[in-house]
């Protein structure tokens, strides 16, 4: 796992590095574990744009990830090590002794031929999958559940790992990646160890054309814009649009608040990421 910088030979790869997907050992998925993506170009059911700057992009098949870790008491033996196009992390493949496969968020130091499994009393070794009542403090945890039963929703991207920092009263404290601290059930499923693929942000892109084949199109500012296209258009010489950023058609960029207050959730957070 590391960064190769390529060489100089054209404006695009100046700059450009890339990862050495040193620790890989497949190229191509198991296929019964795929499905078709189609492409919506950031439009909705009534085919209108509601996402703005989405289109083209290289032809993808979906992988099916197990974020249940329920496969409870069988061991599992990982098979491969594969690229996944949809995600930043790389994903392993595991042989389950009963004969089934699947596809799990790859951990960090993960090789082929180790062993993984998910139960109540299982070794805490990088990749097991428990409850978090079960694993100790300060412990590093990754593909964590918010409802237990529902699936891993927090901590799935390229090198994110929440460390386990109390348990009280049926909830588990975590320090998340982002720097919030919350509290979640001790029910829940967590999965142990760091996630791979520490250094995909370390990856420059080089070039407008890789945008491309990730399916992102060209994002125009506003305020380089005419007053007839963009609420920040116009001013004469350089402008800083002269109000709190907004949409071409006069929304706020980030949208109104829609969040009801004194949801349940805001309970559970000790401290906030901002």
């Amino acid at each position: 796992m590391g960064i190769r910088n390529l060489k100089p030979v054209t404006p695009g790869s100046r700059f450009a590095s890339r990862s050495d997907f040193a620790d890989l050992t497949a190229h191509k998925p198991e296929k019964k574990l795929t499905v078709a993506l189609r492409k919506k170009g950031g439009r909705n059911n009534t085919g209108r744009i509601t996402v703005r700057h989405r289109g083209g992009g290289h032809k993808r098949r979906y992988r099916i990830i197990d974020y249940k870790r329920n496969k409870f008491g069988v061991n599992g033996k990982v098979a491969t090590i594969e690229y996944d196009p949809n995600r930043s992390a790389y994903i392993s493949l595991i042989h389950y002794e009963d004969g089934e496969k699947r596809y799990i968020l790859s951990p960090l130091g993960i090789k082929v031929g180790d062993s993984v499994v998910s139960g109540e009393k299982v070794p805490l070794k990088t990749g097991n999958a428990l409850k978090l009542i079960n694993i100790p403090t300060g412990l590093s945890v990754h593909n964590i559940e918010l409802n237990p039963g529902r699936g891993g929703q927090l901590v799935r991207s390229a090198g994110g790992y929440a460390q386990i920092m109390a348990h009280d009263g049926g909830l588990s404290t975590l320090k998340l990646p982002s720097g919030e601290i919350r509290m979640v059930s001790d029910q829940c499923m967590a999965t142990i160890g760091q996630i791979g693929n520490r250094t995909y942000e370390q990856v420059v892109s080089g070039k407008a054309g890789r945008s491309r084949w990730l399916g992102r199109r060209p994002s125009v500012r506003g305020v380089v814009m005419n007053p007839v296209d963009h609420p920040h258009g116009g001013g004469e010489g350089k402008s800083s649009g002269g109000r709190h950023p907004v949409t071409p058609w006069g929304k706020p960029t980030k949208g109104y608040k829609t969040r009801k207050k004194n949801k349940k959730s805001n309970s559970m957070i000790i401290k906030r990421r901002k």
